[in-house]
């Protein structure tokens, strides 16, 4: 495979996790390239997600006796299967593959803390990011609308950090819903086009919590938490593109606290 002969099945296989290490290496530096290609496989993602999180309930539920994969094998080596149970036995099948019955125990388990707002992060990256109709509510020559908006839904204040330093440039900002509350999220973007979404919510406790690394495919976000803030900064880059920002917008919270 080379970046001419990728496929919409080489990108979907890419989605899914099952390339092995050189293609996959291979369709990142074809996604790293083409801004299009990484702007679809963020919504094909975000399906998976959605899809995942829809199939969830029935996934982690204890598949029912009469539906037990060795005992239909040897109900059908005594006897054929009467229909319904051939049907159930397909409709299983199908959910292990659609959501991943069998091969994932992890879908049960509900990310908190700043894994939960990591994957709001993304989530909103993969929304919004590729809009190039709407991306934003508030424009950027709404920055001081931008903060009381979030302030008053957050409780707390919540400042707009300047990037313009690091090349990024504020576009503007939304407040977004999220399971664990409202979140505010703002967009930036450079001069090459390539955009930033951070989020920030309320986090239960006070404290800090030291930064963590977040890889999504071609899609990097960095999470931390401070003075009872939770921030999430994503983009489709290296995290390591990412740490700067970081560091500015602790700076300039800690500044502003």
């Amino acid at each position: 495979m080379n970046a001419r002969s990728i496929t919409d099945d080489d990108l979907q296989a890419f989605v899914d996790g099952r390339l092995d290490p050189d293609s996959r290496a291979r369709v990142e530096a074809y996604l790293a390239a083409d801004s299009a290609a990484r702007a679809r496989v963020a919504r094909l993602m975000a399906l998976r997600d959605d899809l995942r999180a829809a199939f969830a309930p029935v996934a982690a539920e204890p598949v029912p006796p009469q539906l037990d994969l060795a005992r239909l094998i040897a109900a059908r080596r005594r006897r054929r299967l009467p229909a319904w149970q051939a049907g159930a036995a397909a409709l299983l099948i199908a959910l292990g593959g659609v959501s991943g019955w069998t091969a994932r125990g992890s879908l049960s388990d509900k990310p908190t803390g700043i894994s939960a707002l990591a994957e709001e992060a993304r989530a909103n990256y993969a929304v919004y990011a590729p809009d190039q109709a709407r991306p934003i509510e508030l424009a950027a020559s709404d920055r001081d609308e931008i903060a009381r908006w979030f302030s008053s839904r957050l409780k707390r204040p919540v400042g707009v950090p300047d990037l313009s330093e690091a090349g990024y440039h504020l576009l503007g900002g939304r407040l977004v819903a999220t399971p664990h509350g409202p979140a505010g999220m703002l967009m930036y973007d450079d001069a090459r086009g390539t955009r930033i979404v951070m989020l920030v919510r309320s986090l239960d406790g006070t404290g800090d919590v030291p930064m963590v690394d977040h890889i999504y495919g071609p899609i990097a976000g960095c999470a931390w938490a401070q003075k009872g803030l939770g921030y999430s900064l994503v983009a489709a880059a290296n995290p390591e593109v990412l740490h700067p920002l970081v560091r500015e917008i602790r700076r300039r919270a800690a500044t502003e606290g």
